[in-house]
Formats: C-alpha cells, sequence, structure tokens
C-alpha cells in the first residue's frame, strides 16, 4: 500500500473539517479556494491546529482562507518552525503594531474607544476559589495578561511582568434595581468606569468583574483594552477559563507552563509564511474604482472630527430566516457569514445608490497554530470590495473571493493602503472602511458547561463606535442575534432602525431568490437613496 503525500493527507484532513466526501475533494481543490468548497474560519482554524498538531505542518491561515486554490495553499505548507524563546520577563520591548493603534486610539478619544466587554452570565452554584485559582493559571500561562505598558522619551513600550493574575473585582450593586436588562446595567456602569478599570498605571489594562444577577446566577465580565487583546483572545481566554474551571472544582491539576508569546509566536509565523505578503500598491489597483467613502448621513454635514460616540441596536432573526440562509450557502458553496455580509453589502449600497462599495471586514492576523493560542492585538479590518451585480449565486461567490483575497492583505497598513489610493487623511470620517461587519459566532458558542455551572455569552458595548455603521455576527445556531452599532453624529437613530429592516429585507430577498435572479431586481432602491460615495482616484 503506497504512503500516502503530505498534500493528501493535509487534502484528507481539509475533507474531514469541511464535512465533504474525501474521494471528490481533490478535483475541487484543483481550482476552487477553500472558502468557495464549504470552508469559512472555523473550519479553516481547525485544519490548521490539526495540521500542525498530526502532521507537523504549517498552514498560513491567510493563505487557507484567500484566493488561490485549496491544493496550491496545502502544497505550500511547511514545517512548523522550532520555537525561539522570547524575551525575559522585565525587558523593554517594541509595540506590535495593534498595540500602537490602540494606544494612539485611546489618547485621540480616551479610554472608552478602547475598551471592550464580554461576559458570561453563570448559572448554577459558583467556586470563588477555584475561580481565583483559574485567573491565577491564565497569567501564568499568557504573558499578554501580564503586558504593561509606559511612556519613554521615544514613544510608549511594553514590558511582561514575572508574575500578575488577572484582577477580579466584586460588583456590589451594578445590575440591580429598575426593570430593564441586569446584564445591561452591568454592562453600562462597567463603559463608564472603564478608564478605572483598565487605565492602572504600572498594571495590565484589563480586569475581571464579577455581580450578582437574580436568582442565584452571577454575571462574570471580562474587561479589556485593545492593546492587550481582540475578540479572538477574548473568546479564547473565555475558553481556557471554563476549561480550567472545570477542572479546578473536580480536583484536577491546572496547566500552568508558559505558552508562546505574540514576540516569539509573531517570529514563528514569518518564518512559516513562503514568499511574504503582497505590496500596498497590488492591494490598492485591485480596489481602484470602489468608492473611498460612503456617507450614511445622506447629504447632512458631518463633525469636523469623527465622534466615537455610538450606540447600537440588536438586530434578531427568526431560525426560518437562519435556516433559509444557511441553506443558500449550502447552494453557493459559501460560508453563512459570506451571506450576511453579502446582505448587509447590499443594504448599504441599496440605502447609498450604490453598485460597488467597500466593506471593512475584520479578519485575524494569526498565521500558525501557535498565534491561534495566543492572546493578542492580532486582528486586523480590512476592506473588501463588494460589487452588487451578477446572478444571486455569482454575488454570493464574488462576495467570498473579494473576503479571501483581502485576507491576504491583511497585515498592510490602512493608512498606507489609504495613500496608495490617493486618499487624503480626513479626521471626519474612518480611512477606506465607514461601514464594517464582523461574523464572531464562529469564536465562542453560545453556551458552554463548566462543572455545575452553565455559561451564556454576552457582548458588552462601551459606548465607542470606530465606524459609522458596524454590523456583527453575536450568534447564529442557536437564538440568532445580529449588532448595528452606529454614530448617531452621522447615523441618526431612526435611520439606524430603517437600516436594520432594510438588512433583514435583503438577507430574505437573498435566501428567496433563485441561483440566477439578478441581484439589481432583488430590492428597490430605498426612497431618498442617491450616490454618496467619493470616488477613488
Amino acid at each position: 500500500m503506497l504512503t500516502p503525500t503530505p498534500l493528501e493527507e493535509l487534502l484528507d484532513l481539509a475533507a474531514d473539517v469541511i464535512g465533504c466526501d474525501r474521494r471528490a475533494l481533490p478535483a475541487g481543490a484543483a481550482g476552487s479556494p477553500f472558502i468557495t468548497l464549504g470552508g469559512g474560519l472555523a473550519q479553516a482554524v481547525r485544519l490548521q491546529a490539526r495540521a500542525g498538531r498530526q502532521l507537523g505542518l504549517a498552514v498560513d491561515l491567510a493563505q487557507l482562507l484567500g484566493p488561490a486554490p485549496l491544493a496550491d495553499v496545502l502544497a505550500r505548507a511547511v514545517p512548523v518552525p522550532a520555537a525561539v524563546p522570547g524575551p525575559p520577563a522585565g525587558a523593554v520591548r517594541a509595540l506590535l503594531p495593534g498595540q500602537r493603534a490602540a494606544l494612539a486610539a485611546e489618547r485621540a478619544a480616551g479610554a472608552g474607544a478602547v475598551c471592550r466587554v464580554l461576559s458570561a452570565e453563570l448559572a448554577g452554584p459558583l467556586d470563588a476559589g477555584a475561580l481565583r485559582r483559574v485567573l491565577a493559571a491564565l497569567g501564568a500561562r499568557h504573558e499578554g495578561l501580564r503586558t504593561v505598558f509606559a511612556d519613554v522619551p521615544h514613544g510608549p513600550v511594553r514590558r511582561i511582568l514575572a508574575a500578575c493574575a488577572p484582577p477580579l473585582v466584586t460588583l456590589e450593586a451594578a445590575g440591580a434595581g429598575g426593570g430593564g436588562d441586569p446584564v445591561a446595567a452591568v454592562h453600562g456602569y462597567l463603559a463608564a468606569r472603564a478608564r478605572q478599570l483598565v487605565g492602572r498605571p504600572g498594571r495590565p489594562p484589563l480586569v475581571f468583574a464579577l455581580g450578582r444577577l437574580a436568582g442565584g446566577a452571577h454575571l462574570l465580565s471580562f474587561v479589556y483594552h485593545d492593546a492587550v487583546a481582540d475578540s479572538w483572545s477574548a473568546a479564547l481566554l473565555w475558553q481556557e477559563l471554563l476549561a480550567d474551571y472545570d477542572r479546578a472544582v473536580h480536583r484536577r491539576p491546572l496547566v500552568r507552563g508558559l505558552r508562546p508569546g505574540p514576540d516569539t509566536a509573531g517570529r514563528a509565523a514569518v518564518a512559516a509564511r513562503p514568499g511574504g505578503l503582497r505590496a500596498a500598491g497590488e492591494r490598492a489597483e485591485r480596489l481602484r474604482g470602489f468608492p473611498a467613502a460612503v456617507d450614511l448621513a445622506e447629504g447632512a454635514p458631518r463633525p469636523a472630527v469623527f465622534d466615537v460616540r455610538g450606540e447600537r441596536l440588536h438586530v434578531g432573526l427568526d431560525v426560518r430566516l437562519r435556516d433559509a440562509a444557511d441553506a443558500t450557502a449550502r447552494r453557493a458553496g459559501v460560508p453563512h457569514g459570506t451571506v450576511l455580509l453579502a446582505a448587509w453589502a447590499l443594504a448599504v449600497g441599496r440605502r447609498a445608490g450604490l453598485e460597488r462599495l467597500l466593506v471593512g471586514c475584520e479578519v485575524p492576523r494569526r498565521a500558525t497554530a501557535a498565534l491561534l493560542g495566543t492572546p493578542a492585538p492580532c486582528s486586523a479590518t480590512v476592506p473588501v470590495g463588494c460589487e452588487l451585480e451578477g446572478g444571486v449565486d455569482y454575488f454570493l461567490r464574488g462576495v467570498a473571493c473579494a473576503f479571501s483575497e483581502a485576507l491576504g492583505c491583511a497585515d498592510l497598513d490602512s493608512a498606507e493602503l489609504a495613500r496608495e489610493l490617493g486618499v487624503r487623511p480626513d479626521r471626519s470620517r474612518p480611512v477606506l472602511t465607514p461601514v464594517t461587519f464582523a461574523a464572531r459566532d464562529e469564536l465562542l458558542p453560545a453556551r458552554v458547561r463548566a462543572g455545575d455551572l452553565s455559561a451564556r455569552f454576552h457582548h458588552g458595548h462601551a459606548g465607542a463606535v470606530t465606524a459609522d455603521a458596524a454590523l456583527t455576527v453575536l450568534r447564529w445556531r442557536e437564538d440568532p442575534l445580529l449588532r448595528l452599532e452606529f454614530a448617531p453624529a452621522v447615523l441618526a437613530r431612526s435611520r439606524a432602525v430603517r437600516l436594520a429592516g432594510e438588512l433583514r429585507g435583503a438577507l430574505a430577498a437573498l435566501t428567496a431568490a433563485s441561483p440566477h435572479t439578478p441581484v439589481e431586481d432583488l430590492l428597490p432602491a430605498p426612497a431618498g437613496a442617491r450616490g454618496l460615495a467619493l470616488p477613488l482616484p
């Protein structure tokens, strides 16, 4: 019997994570990218992790979700590089790219603009001692949770403390009283105190806050600064925290060994990525002809300086629409997130009277399995060129390909890309992507059990936005829920409500149409919509 080649073994793993016939995948993989073979972010992460663990091969996540045929990407897999020790604790280190941007945003707009909250509603008996042991183990494992920032003459730097457990503070009455949502009350309390919670000199800018809810339940909130974690990191830490809590309450030992930090894992990522990244000039050529900005203010004057104060709307979907979106995704051979992104682009495009637009999409910059397990600010928002043309399935596949192409440029600096496109800095609006999209439903299940606890997750809102309108997929499989955050200085709440309704309408139209129905026939332009785009040079 012939021994399978590394490519054949990788294709077998790919077929397993996608859930397709192993015999049929090689033919499709020869000419189609992973994302149009039914693979999404969650499947790509599992494939990357299993390739490293089972075969000792490093597969680049951005390339895996990029436009190249799957077989070509897997053929470029390289041996997992040996770990390179990072600098010792206490040594001064240069900032990571995401940290520089986050600290600059805090200086410009305050702590509320860079403070995030992800909470778990805990039902069942809570062992506070076990929780504190778990937090200590997390701090010992991850240097990102022990990172502090300091200003020196040449600019801010970071240091890693030798030992520092994430603090646990108790909230006495943050969610008490009134007939409103107690979780929202706690989130509002935390948002109002963001500076005190994440701005303590000489301490890592993060905290866990524990409060009581009705019926004996608790709300445990992870409050963190963009400089130490991103949404991927927050989901990772919650998964580890709950898994460790289960071990702690059953008296099993906790893992305290140091995991690779962002410096070590980042060097491994560079070693594992063959060929480097595409230049900003090449990416700019692909985006020429797309609007430089989409103005949802509908002609109303914008503030001279972008106002980061924001509001949010929750957009619920019934399970029939969710199931219809899943069926449409399977038919078109794309992830369900692509259908939601396409519906968002369609709704915004119709509102602004555009046939093509840029949507900023949140993507992970985690090229290796080591970075997958590293809490660090590694996410980026990349411009995805969405063209509202062709039949429904053609449109969906085009959006999937545009997203995968943008992933290959995730490490490009947005300001550099804007310069290549000839877009001048404008303090009144976000650069390139005033409309954004993020799919976070695949990062964390809606519910997790740990010991005798049941955890249900809630995404907080610190009252700040980085875009005119930002759509986030919070839950999908169970009780599907989207969130629309918006800048009221640009988009009044009444208009945001209408835009949310138009999003639902776009999703319903996409999923009800036949594969060849022209996209331009799906929805009429809303009353008063007109071209509000600034063309690229």
